[in-house]
């Protein structure tokens, strides 16, 4: 008996949903008062069906077709926009890159007392001063060009930060003998 309670449930509960999708049909008797049914009475109109009536299918295929071109368009101009997106990021952090490359070349070719080309044979081939001071401002031309500023060098600061000695720790002598 246990067994069959799930299954007389889940009929009931069956009957019950298929009652719920029926047609609502209202009429209107002799003396004025509306009825419901979900029975065809003659003279009865429908007010809520499940059934689409042809003119309606067509209707309903044609908004079908055109919410499914329009999520179509809407897809497309969505992942259009993904790609643009993406490619903007991508080309800001390639110039952002190039920059931060950029800057560091020219420091380092400010920073530098002499400036060699490339070694040749281990000796190092150091340009002259005006071929120095050229390379500098190719740098920089570099630099504006890529980033949109320069980084402002002044002789007098220094150019790296000096290593500060470690304090020694502070230790009373008579503490730190045994007895």
């Amino acid at each position: 008996m246990l067994r069959l309670l799930p299954v007389i449930a889940g009929l009931i509960l069956l009957g019950t949903l298929s009652v719920a999708r029926a047609d609502v049909y209202r009429w209107v008797d002799e003396k004025g008062q509306p009825h419901y049914s979900d029975q065809w009475v003659p003279g009865s109109t429908v007010i809520k069906t499940d059934k689409l009536h042809p003119n309606q299918v067509a209707a309903a295929r044609a908004e079908q077709k055109s919410l499914s071109g329009e999520s179509q368009t809407i897809s497309k101009d969505l992942s259009a926009q993904d790609n643009a997106r993406a490619m903007h990021e991508e080309k800001a952090a390639k110039q952002q890159a190039q920059c931060k490359d950029a800057r560091d070349h020219y420091m380092q070719a400010i920073e530098a007392r002499r400036i060699y080309k490339g070694e040749k044979g281990g000796e190092r081939d150091y340009l002259s001063d005006p071929e120095a001071d050229a390379y500098r401002e190719k740098m920089r031309k570099d630099v504006q060009d890529l980033c949109g500023s320069v980084p402002i060098f002044n002789p007098e600061t220094p150019l790296k930060p000096q290593p500060q000695p470690i304090p020694e720790p502070k230790v009373n002598p008579a503490l730190a003998t045994s007895d």
